[in-house]
């Protein structure tokens, strides 16, 4: 993983949460702001698959599991479309919140596949 790219990745992950869970615990409910907040992490989280998959490729090998780092980054992916889509089925300030601990949540992930990535073998 490129440190500058988890770092990006990371900042955008707890920004969409930190504004989902103060957005929905003030009775917002879900908009342009949070689903566009998510949709930005999920592109990221689709360029860091790209990028995992060509790192290697080009001599950069993960030194942990690679099998945890894939799982890792597989359920990172699907976290932020289910907050979407939980938004749009319950349109309440609740789902929002549930958007905001799935960006948090995401953040989390990340960090852990930075360390799969760099820090395990060492």
């Amino acid at each position: 993983m490129i440190l500058w790219f988890t770092i990006v990745t990371l900042v955008v992950a707890v920004g969409a949460g930190v504004v989902g869970v103060v957005l929905g615990l003030s009775g917002r409910r879900p908009g342009d702001v949070t689903v566009g907040a998510l949709a930005l992490l999920e592109l990221l989280l689709v360029a860091q698959i790209v990028m995992a998959i060509a790192a290697p490729l080009a001599g950069n090998p993960p030194t942990g599991s690679l099998l945890e780092f894939w799982v890792y980054l597989v359920s990172a992916a699907l976290l932020p479309p289910a907050g979407v889509l939980w938004a749009l089925l319950e349109r309440s300030r609740w789902s929002t919140v549930i958007m905001g601990i799935a960006g948090l949540a995401v953040a989390v992930m990340v960090w852990r596949m930075h360390v799969i990535w760099t820090v395990q073998g060492a």
